[in-house]
């Protein structure tokens, strides 16, 4: 039977091998709710960076470019992190490629490329990517991203819900961080809108104005896809 493991946060990747595994990167708020949303509207395919600088550089080639540090827009560019940025009439999508980097979503993406398939999740795409995890039978790891290094409550609480959705077909009690994340989703189930309002991230982005943002972000299955890393790029 293959289990699902939990990474709290990146600083505690060099702990698993995910080679043979499936790595599912989570950043609920917001770069990986935005990557989930971005596709869904139409966007060809997404090229996750680490750098400002580098990111910048897409534009020259016809890419939109998305950036953000500290929960805001970076100047000089496209699109922030919000899922909202590509459902705007104002700024069309369809058919272009995108740029992106955040604070911390984009860098668990690339520390999490030793994984067999590279996946991205959020509460938007739950279903499809535990239908992939199945499809796969191989073990999963859920990658937080985080904040800064540091374990956030929202990322943690999507593993759970992960967890419960495999759990007939995946060992999901022979980890703590498993046990603890599903923990965590029991608490946050009846409300969870209401649950996260207690996290810090939740409340940097309500002081940001990007409320919106959050209420988005904890929709449950509003898509049916599963963003994954092929040749550099992330494609549905």
């Amino acid at each position: 039977m293959p289990s699902l493991d939990v990474c709290l946060t990146p600083e505690l990747l060099s702990l698993f091998d995910l080679r043979g595994r499936v790595a599912v990167v989570v950043d609920i708020l917001r770069a990986t709710s935005s990557i989930v949303t971005a596709l869904a509207a139409g966007v060809s395919h997404i090229v996750p960076l680490s750098e400002l600088e580098e990111c910048r550089a897409y534009a020259s080639q016809g890419y939109l470019t998305a950036a953000e540090r500290d929960g805001r827009q970076a100047p000089g560019f496209d699109l922030g992190n919000s899922p909202f940025g590509y459902l705007n009439e104002a700024l069309p999508v369809r058919g272009r490629a995108v740029a992106i980097t955040t604070t911390n979503g984009t860098r668990a993406l690339q520390l999490s490329l030793a994984a067999d398939a590279v996946i991205v999740g959020a509460f938007l795409n739950l279903n499809a990517v535990a239908d992939f995890a199945r499809q796969q039978q191989k073990d999963v790891v859920v990658v937080c991203a985080g904040w800064k290094g540091n374990f956030n409550l929202e990322d943690t609480v999507f593993a759970g819900a992960l967890a419960e959705l495999l759990a007939p077909d995946f060992d999901v009690t022979s980890s703590d961080a498993t046990l603890a994340a599903h923990q965590l989703w029991q608490q946050a189930k009846p409300d969870l809108g209401g649950y996260l309002l207690q996290s810090s991230h939740v409340r940097r982005l309500n002081s940001l104005e990007a409320n919106k943002d959050m209420d988005f972000c904890v929709r449950l299955n509003e898509y049916n896809l599963v963003p994954i890393w092929r040749n550099g790029q992330l494609v549905i």
